[in-house]
């Protein structure tokens, strides 16, 4: 039907003009920021899985940065430990020459001050070791329960218990040398030499018995972050497929909605020649 109140036909390709603009400015808007969803609009779903997804994956990351933490701290008391370990092997050697029939008081008087000097030298290692600040051997950090927190849920702990083990080597450790707990002139070499070498014995056992704890923990926490690269890795991916746009697809798409808006602007031109129709009519 001719008429001049009402152009059908322009009111269709006006109608085809706005959708396709509005088409074709989601996909230049996607292609700019190169996300699929950059709005709830896009994808209510999705926008909320992927939101989940990306708190897991930061959370993860953090975890992962927890675990190195974790591992590095527990190396400090570990290399720690070590030289707790040669300065009693020193001291065992000392207290094991110090027991020979051969040496003189002369002899175990020297031996007793490198002995004293060792001694004060485990007080130092054991109270001064500190990791980021805080104290970790004897009175510190490690005296008791260690928690990690090694995922993106609160669920997700570890906790690492060196406290007992860590108070038998400080026991052991003053019971082996007067001079951990007060600088003093010792009688460990200059007395009973033979019962200093098992008073030794045993401070070696309680810090094998430390280390192998320490060393365990560093092994799961080493797996924990394995574990944790994975997930975030494949998390991401998830995420991605949801969020990030397919330039292929979506430049495709904007190739097809742009030849459309040209076809409908023309088609919008040529619906303004229905009403010269209608005063042709007329004439």
């Amino acid at each position: 039907m001719l008429s001049l109140n009402t152009n059908a036909a322009a009111l269709s390709a006006q109608n085809s003009v706005g959708s396709t603009q509005k088409a074709l400015s989601t996909s230049m808007t996607r292609l700019g920021t190169s996300y699929r969803v950059n709005s709830a609009m896009d994808d209510a779903a999705g926008l909320q899985i992927a939101t989940r997804l990306n708190a897991q994956t930061r959370g993860m990351a953090v975890a992962q940065r927890n675990t190195q933490n974790g591992i590095s701290m527990m190396q400090t008391a570990e290399g720690a430990f070590t030289e707790v370990t040669n300065i009693l092997l020193r001291m065992k050697d000392l207290a094991t020459e110090a027991s020979n029939g051969a040496s003189n008081a002369d002899d175990k008087t020297a031996m007793q001050s490198e002995y004293d000097q060792l001694g004060l030298e485990l007080k130092n290692i054991m109270t001064n070791t500190k990791f980021g600040g805080q104290t970790l051997l004897a009175g510190g950090t490690m005296a008791a329960a260690i928690t990690f927190q090694i995922g993106s849920s609160a669920a997700e702990t570890m906790t690492v218990n060196v406290g007992t083990e860590l108070g038998d080597l400080v026991t052991s450790l003053g019971a082996a040398t007067a001079n951990y707990t007060a600088a003093a002139t010792g009688t460990e070499l200059t007395g009973a030499a033979n019962a200093t070498i098992t008073l030794l014995e045993t401070a070696l056992g309680d810090v094998g018995t430390v280390r192998s704890a320490l060393g365990a923990a560093s092994n799961r926490l080493d797996h924990v972050y394995n574990n944790l690269a994975n997930m975030k890795t494949n998390t991401e991916q998830a995420r991605g497929r949801i969020m990030d746009v397919d330039y292929a697809s979506e430049t495709a798409n904007m190739t097809s909605k742009q030849m459309l808006m040209q076809a409908s602007t023309a088609m919008l031109k040529q619906s303004s020649s229905m009403s010269q129709l209608v005063m042709s009519l007329m004439q």
